[in-house]
């Protein structure tokens, strides 16, 4: 075969690449958008909708107002204040002055919330594939955790739908990772303490940050406390003073998330016990186990060599081990730690079955949980009620198998964990070890 004739199939068998790649991007940006305007969590929705009012009007988003009269929504009375540190609030109130005060439609506003949830979504596509691709994984793989990011149906469900921010926090969190093995350590707590201010859930990368930087540098790993700690007081307190929010009701519901078991986590099978989800008594202090179980995830860790493939491994597995101990996991958390197992399974570290069972078990999980029927809320809030009170007549049934759920997740979830602290080569083949 003449060696032009081969290289224009070549050429051409590249440029029908490229154009599917587009259409799966484009693919991916119509259904985010598209589940964006039409869905989201009836109780999340309205409190993000909500404090997003509050900010944007001047007022404390941690004291819960009736906002039937803004909204013109019967929905936005007895509401409950937004239960996330204030970075999160503020993004609110900036959607709310930026959109709904220029076009006040209830589904723009949706929308509007979304899209730093959407562009986040895309962004860790790009991030993990170039990961795989600095590792040295083929095109073909990168290709395929390219595709899996941009697709894959919790992701779409927890974020798109749903309207949780989880994979802004995952985002964030490998960005750190990234420029922490860079060697830019006063950058990478910059980024971490502004994921962790979000959501609090991406609290066990710090130890493994700092163990990882002491073992190369003590100085660096003194340098990353301080970067860190002062900007997380700068995203989590300055925002009370500078906007005189009351700190009040955050300071008397300080233990709020350790008082609470359900969810998908190892407790939850108390509410079909006791017919609520409220701990009795000292069981709050079971809330707490997190704390004891992360240290024996410290003195697990993986002892491999210091470089980005220890900050993948011992970030999932500390992960990991603070979702299987808390008394309270709700379903869209597992997408932080989603980007983790997918590198890690990509590149031979974990079974693809653990990473099947991490993104399935939640989807199948939240149907017994009443989220599809929530997610009704913008656009069919009449079918929503009605699907809620159909529901009360089969809630035992609902609550035993999302208590059997629970099992195969735990099964999964401590899989995973060892799968990261094991013993493991080094990652090679890439510019990165």
């Amino acid at each position: 075969m003449p060696a032009s004739v081969q290289i224009t199939r070549i050429s051409t068998a590249q440029q029908q690449f490229v154009l599917q790649d587009r259409l799966i991007l484009l693919l991916s940006i119509v259904l985010q958008l598209a589940l964006g305007v039409l869905f989201g969590h009836f109780y999340d929705s309205r409190i993000f909708m909500a404090t997003g009012y509050l900010v944007g009007t001047g007022q404390n988003p941690y004291v819960a107002q009736d906002l039937t009269s803004v909204f013109v929504n019967s929905s936005f009375q007895g509401m409950t204040s937004i239960g996330y540190p204030p970075p999160w609030p503020l993004i609110l109130g900036l959607l709310y002055r930026s959109v709904f005060t220029i076009i006040p439609n209830f589904f723009v506003y949706n929308l509007a919330i979304k899209i730093p949830v959407i562009t986040a979504n895309i962004c860790l596509a790009y991030l993990v594939a170039d990961l795989l691709k600095n590792l040295g994984r083929e095109a073909a793989i990168v290709r395929r955790a390219w595709i899996f990011m941009l697709l894959n149906p919790s992701v779409l469900y927890f974020t798109s739908a749903w309207g949780q921010f989880d994979s802004i926090v995952a985002l964030l969190s490998l960005a750190s990772l990234v420029l922490l093995h860079a060697g830019k350590p006063k950058s990478s707590a910059l980024l971490l303490a502004l994921a962790i201010s979000l959501k609090p859930t991406a609290l066990p990368i710090f130890p493994v940050a700092l163990v990882f930087l002491l073992r190369k540098s003590p100085r660096q790993s003194l340098t990353f406390s301080v970067v860190f700690i002062s900007s997380a007081i700068l995203f989590c307190v300055a925002p009370f003073i500078i906007f005189g929010w009351d700190p009040a009701p955050i300071i008397r519901g300080w233990n709020a998330h350790f008082t609470v078991g359900g969810g998908m986590s190892f407790i939850t099978f108390y509410e079909l016990l006791k017919d609520t989800y409220l701990l009795p008594g000292q069981w709050w202090l079971l809330g707490l186990v997190w704390i004891p179980a992360l240290g024996v995830g410290l003195a697990w860790m993986s002892r491999g060599t210091v470089g980005f493939g220890y900050l993948l491994r011992n970030s999932a597995g500390m992960i990991m081990i603070f979702f299987l101990t808390r008394t309270w996991l709700s379903e869209p958390n597992i997408i932080l730690i989603l980007p983790f197992v997918l590198i890690l399974t990509w590149i031979g570290e974990i079974d693809r079955l653990a990473l099947a069972a991490l993104w399935i078990l939640p989807l199948v999980f939240t149907i017994f949980n009443t989220s599809p029927p929530q997610l009704l809320f913008p656009s069919f809030p009449g079918e929503m009620t009605r699907l809620l009170k159909l529901d009360e007549d089969f809630r035992s049934v609902r609550l035993i198998i999302r208590s059997v759920l629970i099992l195969p997740w735990e099964i999964a979830g401590w899989w995973i964990v060892y799968a990261c602290f094991r013993k493991s080569p080094d990652l090679s083949g890439g510019t990165w070890k």
